[in-house]
């Protein structure tokens, strides 16, 4: 974290000065946030760090979440957490996740179970940060937080609900209109919320399976029928299970399923419970489930190990079926700029066992943010909003896919021979776990070739960094303080880009080296993008943040010595960045020109989105296609003014 760049101030350094206009709640605004949901939460977290965009969300609950549905927080979602600021908090509090074991139908006496294996939860190497399980409340805890530190000092307006939502077609494609128009009344007169309408660039519909957003704007789920009913519960619990600080797969052989997942705090746990097939077009509530029921039903597959329910936390009963929008926004093909978007359980519902809704749908709201204050800010052109259903779509699909086969076996009953075809082998389930554990991690996500990710010809130059998957962190030594850290921690959730130079063999201060004459094109050169696309007033890094990583140990390379663009002058003092550049961490043994792929004779340039992923991979010296890149999307203040005429 980086502070006292305008001037020396005491106190929390995350609480930033207040922009003259924070807390304040317009009725013209650039986006409405419709549901304070996890999807939500990440939105405009995001859009709080803006303070020249005006942002509302909008929630029908009357406050904050108290008690969440979700608690599985993929390795990827915590790198995520890690761009926010919070990921070392929600480490500190929750369960981690190493392990996973695997319990079957005894064969000497089937009517109890055993465990027939164990497994690794995450494979080594694939993130810094662990899989963990923390109540989905204090996610939220945490982003609103964030919210409120802001110098937007942005907070949700609870008891509103969205009761009419249109869009002014005749002003669809004017990028300085406010089309959408968004009715909001009351849910209780009581709670003092007011009517409000609001007048809006663009709308987000955050708001549930339930969506008043996706049914304003036409889209409808489509997907398989629920067919299975199962209950969740979590409670303190008098057991000798020997895995109940485990998470857990258990497949009894009459009595049906439970998977285990141990909670925060050392003694909670969550149990998702099978119960019975539901038959065609009946809902889960005509069966009237107790809470009883499902402790009883958890006894008779847990035997013969003793399960006695001390608390019960919470509970609850739902219907397995997946369910998914064919796209994401309101308007068909690209020749018309979409204004309003869903996103989270609005446009995809699963599941819940494979612990991946609330990861896909903050990822949803992660990929939209940036996008939307780049076009607002008159950084990028606003046909690149069609990048968020062309982009999330296709995750939401791969999501439903796997879940499907998941939920079906892990409902299956245990086969009784090789050729029962309706059951399921324990040891086939878990190796489906095992093979998509990169998946439910979130770390297999790869975006395609676009106008945000390149092609990959030059991948070999970073084989480690696979173009439109995210940006995989390592260790490094920070040049300037010999600071050890993971270079993939300066990625924060800003809106900015990352370019890091990986410099190639020889002095990296050498003016013939190829980052010194990256260093010089980029500083100097009309075309590159730092001259193109930063404002004049604003600090050289404002939009493309360079980063620069050598091979050598940070005691055989000078800092005063690298390329002046690498050592900026910024704010209104013009202070020195010290922390720009980069060694590879040769005491560990971790190197990351190794453990990257990275190729040490030519070096290479990475481009990193705002939202993690990788952009392109190019050679040191293709200047020309970096500019091209960024030419493809970007604009300059000139071309912004123009479009806004």
């Amino acid at each position: 974290m980086q502070f006292h760049l305008n001037g020396f101030r005491t106190g929390d350094p995350a609480v930033h000065d207040p922009a003259p206009d924070a807390g304040q709640r317009p009725s013209d605004v650039d986006v409405l946030i419709v549901g304070s949901g996890p999807t939500g939460l990440v939105l405009a977290a995001q859009l709080s760090a803006f303070p020249d965009l005006t942002v509302r969300i909008v929630e029908q609950k009357d406050g904050p979440l108290t008690l969440g549905q979700a608690d599985g927080i993929a390795c990827r979602s915590m790198e995520m957490f890690q761009a926010f600021g919070f990921a070392d908090r929600v480490e500190k509090e929750a369960y981690w996740v190493n392990e996973v074991t695997f319990w079957k139908p005894d064969p000497q006496n089937p009517e109890t179970i055993i465990r027939h294996q164990r497994v690794q939860d995450v494979e080594d190497g694939l993130s810094e940060f662990p899989h963990v399980i923390l109540n989905q409340a204090r996610v939220h805890d945490f982003f609103l937080e964030y919210m409120r530190n802001s110098a937007t000092r942005l907070v949700p307006d609870y008891s509103l609900r969205l009761a009419e939502l249109t869009v002014d077609e005749s002003r669809r494609d004017d990028p300085s209109a406010r089309p959408v128009t968004a009715r909001l009344e009351p849910v209780d007169p009581a709670s003092g919320a007011k009517a409000e309408t609001i007048r809006a660039r663009y709308v987000v519909g955050c708001d549930g399976a339930r969506s008043e957003v996706r049914r304003a704007i036409g889209r409808k789920l489509k997907g398989d029928a629920a067919n299975q009913a199962w209950g969740v519960m979590d409670v303190l619990a008098v057991t000798d299970f020997p895995d109940i600080r485990m998470k857990s797969a258990i497949h009894s052989n009459s009595e049906g399923s439970i998977l285990v997942i141990p909670r925060e705090g050392g003694y909670l746990a969550r149990l998702y419970i099978e119960l019975d097939k539901l038959n065609a077009d009946e809902r889960v509530a005509s069966r009237n489930i107790t809470v009883d029921q499902l402790i009883a039903a958890a006894q008779r597959i847990l035997a013969p190990y003793k399960f006695e329910v001390a608390e019960v936390a919470w509970w609850s009963v739902y219907e397995i079926g997946q369910r998914l929008c064919d796209k994401f926004d309101d308007v068909e093909g690209q020749d018309s700029l979409p204004r309003v978007f869903i996103a989270g359980d609005a446009c995809h519902t699963h599941s819940p066992k494979a612990g991946q809704g609330m990861n896909v749908s903050m990822r949803d709201g992660f990929n939209l943010g940036w996008k939307l204050a780049a076009v607002l800010r008159g950084q990028a052109d606003p046909a690149m909003l069609h990048s968020y259903s062309e982009e999330r779509q296709g995750v939401a699909q791969m999501l439903i896919d796997f879940d499907r086969e998941f939920a079906k076996m892990f409902s299956a009953r245990p086969k009784t021979s090789d050729d029962d075809a309706e059951g399921v082998d324990p040891a086939e389930f878990q190796r489906y776990f095992v093979k998509h554990g990169r998946f439910t991690a979130g770390t297999a996500i790869q975006y395609g070739p676009s106008v945000l990710t390149g092609a990959d010809t030059h991948q070999a130059l970073a084989t480690g960094f696979p173009l439109g998957m995210r940006f995989h962190s390592a260790p490094v030594v920070r040049l300037s303080d010999a600071k050890p850290m993971h270079l993939g921690h300066v990625v924060e959730a800003d809106g900015r880009w990352r370019l890091f130079a990986f410099a190639g063999t020889g002095d990296p201060t050498a003016s013939a080296s190829g980052l010194w004459r990256l260093c010089d094109f980029l500083a100097d050169d009309p075309r590159s993008p730092l001259n193109r696309y930063t404002p004049r007033d604003a600090d050289p890094d404002a939009v493309i943040d360079l980063r620069a990583v050598v091979q050598q140990g940070f005691r055989e390379t000078e800092f005063g010595q690298m390329h002046p663009l690498l050592r900026p002058a910024k704010g209104r003092y013009g202070l020195l960045d010290y922390e720009k550049v980069f060694c590879a961490d040769l005491k560990s043994g971790e190197d990351i020109f190794d453990m990257r792929g990275i190729d040490r004779a030519r070096g290479a340039m990475v481009l990193v989105r705002p939202d993690q992923h990788v952009a392109h991979v190019l050679p040191l010296d293709a200047h020309a296609e970096l500019a091209g890149f960024f030419d493809g999307f970007m604009l300059t203040r000139q071309e912004a003014r123009a479009g806004a005429a």
